[in-house]
């Protein structure tokens, strides 16, 4: 696109400046028992270097989780700390998309001319999330604990439903079948097991060690474990626990972190192997929709952005959907005509 049709013309992505930890499912791996924040500015720094980018050129950095953690309070300076560079920065969080958003204002500081290089950081630990007691004088309680992943997963307070629900009901809605639905998942599966004989996998995500406080190893985090193949048959087999979902079409919690950086146009040739590889950020939407109905929500996202940027689904190479549940990718597909 020319560079005045840009959502943030001065900001791009240089090619191979990334990279992830494996993400284990929660409760099954090292990651589980130390504090997420550390082992991400850890890995961030071991990542950059791997990619051959110092810390030192890093000016700035948005830093992205949503489960509390020990610390969180002082989340940039610890995470700058364990980097070994104290370079200034801010956190956001917003659940679902927490990463687009970092990324999207790692884009908007370069923009604004306040920095020539910003790194993005994600992390979260569902493992051993912490329970928070809060006083409440409005109720008989008077003190109300939450234990913050699995409480706000079983409850929405603006509707009084838990999160499979919205799946459950997005189905009802959109009337899709069970089978097209397991289908999907069981496709999903196939792909992520297909990208990772072949390598692709590997030029992403980063096997990194855990170590304790006395600099014993706890173990390596080589591996997303507790995703296993699944056949047809046993996705068929598997009991609906709402409209349209089961345990085999929704993902699990899991721990881990991810990380990219983001500079000017001028200064790509100084960080990415394939400088010749232009990423720039386009545009961007957001879209609220009724309660208890997010899976549509992307899909309405898309058809705004589309509508507003005179792009079609035809101009896309890759598709990436925001899908805990199956049921995202069902509507999606039936909401934009696509595969």
């Amino acid at each position: 696109m020319h560079e005045e049709n840009l959502m943030l013309p001065k900001a791009r992505i240089p090619f191979g400046t990334w990279g992830s930890s494996y993400f284990p499912a929660w409760q099954t791996s090292a990651l589980a028992e130390v504090n997420i924040g550390q082992f991400a500015g850890e890995a961030m720094n071991r990542i950059m270097g791997i990619r051959g980018v110092s810390n030192r050129e890093i000016e700035y950095l948005v830093i992205g989780s949503t489960v509390p953690w020990h610390w969180k309070f002082w989340n940039a300076p610890l995470v700058a700390s364990c980097m070994g560079h104290r370079v200034p920065g801010y956190h956001v969080e917003q659940a679902c998309a927490t990463g687009l958003q970092a990324v999207l204002l790692g884009g908007a500081e370069i923009q604004s001319g306040a920095h020539e290089v910003v790194g993005v950081l994600t992390f979260d630990r569902t493992s051993d999330s912490p329970v928070g007691v809060f006083p409440e004088r409005r109720a008989h309680q008077r003190t109300v604990p939450i234990a913050d992943v699995w409480d706000n997963f079983g409850f929405d307070p603006a509707t009084g439903k838990a999160m499979i629900a919205a799946a459950g009901k997005s189905a009802r809605k959109y009337k899709l079948d069970r089978r097209e639905v397991d289908e999907l998942a069981f496709y999903r599966h196939q792909q992520y097991f297909e990208a990772k004989e072949s390598g692709f996998l590997d030029r992403v995500l980063v096997p990194l060690d855990i170590l304790n406080v006395s600099g014993r190893p706890l173990g390596r985090i080589d591996d997303d474990l507790g995703v296993r193949p699944l056949s047809r048959d046993a996705m068929r087999a598997m009991a609906e626990l709402d409209t349209c979902v089961t345990s085999g079409t929704q993902t699990h919690a899991s721990d881990g972190m991810a990380t990219l950086l983001v500079t000017t146009k001028d200064r790509v040739p100084d960080f990415s192997p394939r400088p010749e590889i232009d990423i720039q950020f386009v545009a961007k939407t957001e879209v609220r929709t009724d309660p208890s109905l997010m899976p549509e929500a992307p899909a309405l996202a898309v058809q705004k952005l589309l509508s507003t940027s005179g792009l079609s689904m035809a101009d896309m190479a890759v598709v990436k959907n925001h899908n805990p549940f199956a049921v995202n990718d069902a509507i999606f597909s039936q909401l934009l005509d696509y595969d």
